[in-house]
């Protein structure tokens, strides 16, 4: 298995904070519910560039976030400085979580597996479950593997004889707020069936005045998880009364379902 690696850094993570927050809107009421309801003080595992943990701050909610790019918390800072909130997010990965105090609710939203291995994940989960006090909430998605049809076809070893998918740079440029313009592009590198294990290179380009101003490639690998190979892993981390709900959408879980979201109590 690949070095898990992870493209959170630089443009790209300037790309999250310009043009992330509209992305998947439903999700933080959804989370957002969760907390409301006794659930705090609760702990935004992969808060990136505040996404969901901002809006959670406006709302005058009691929630820390951690995240493990550098660039992508002190974007998250500099984007809360401006509308006078005051969060704390601190950078670490998630299978090192060491936060300073216990939680009532412990969230990851589209995070878990990206760069990361199973031990690490694994880490991840028994850490979480050691961080929420007596009878805490562990709110945690996935994609399922089986969400895109380009994607699944990929399982097929003639199909995976095409990888890597050819580099092209990025087609579209969006204004930025310091008068850049950005660009991004994404192409599958490799896909490992029998570890479950997806390999995508993100370019981001930062134009100016007509000119390239700067340009990254980033890798980033994912671990793909079906739903009971999780449930086993919640079980093992001591996890009980886990529910399975469908796309943040507070009902059971269908074949149907894109995401899934796993609800699950420390017992």
């Amino acid at each position: 298995m690949e070095i898990p690696q992870t493209w959170h850094y630089g443009l790209i993570a300037h790309w999250w904070a310009e043009f992330n927050d509209d992305f998947r809107p439903h999700e933080i009421p959804y989370f957002q519910r969760f907390i409301e309801r006794g659930g705090e003080q609760a702990l935004d595992v992969a808060c990136g560039t505040g996404r969901l943990l901002l809006p959670y701050l406006r709302a005058g909610l009691d929630v820390d976030g951690c995240d493990v790019s550098t660039d992508m918390v002190a974007l998250c800072r500099e984007k809360a400085e401006r509308e006078g909130l005051s969060p704390t997010p601190w950078v670490q990965p998630m299978h090192e979580l060491e936060p300073p105090r216990r939680y009532r609710t412990i969230y990851v939203c589209g995070a878990f597996g990206l760069g990361s291995d199973p031990e690490q994940d694994a880490e991840a989960l028994r850490r979480f479950h050691e961080h929420l006090e007596p009878d805490g909430t562990l709110l945690l998605d996935i994609e399922v593997p089986y969400a895109s049809a380009d994607d699944w076809k990929y399982w097929l070893k003639e199909e995976r004889r095409s990888l890597p998918q050819e580099a092209k740079p990025p087609q579209e440029l969006r204004p930025a707020s310091d008068g850049s313009e950005l660009g991004l592009s994404g192409r599958l590198v490799d896909f490992d069936p029998l570890d479950q294990f997806v390999t995508s290179e993100m370019h981001a380009q930062r134009w100016r005045d007509g000119e390239l101003e700067a340009e990254e490639k980033h890798l980033l690998t994912i671990t793909l998880y079906f739903k009971n190979e999780l449930l086993l892993m919640l079980e093992r981390a001591g996890f009980g009364d886990i529910e399975v709900q469908g796309d943040h959408n507070n009902a059971a879980a269908t074949a149907d379902d894109d995401f899934l979201v796993f609800v699950a109590k420390k017992t």
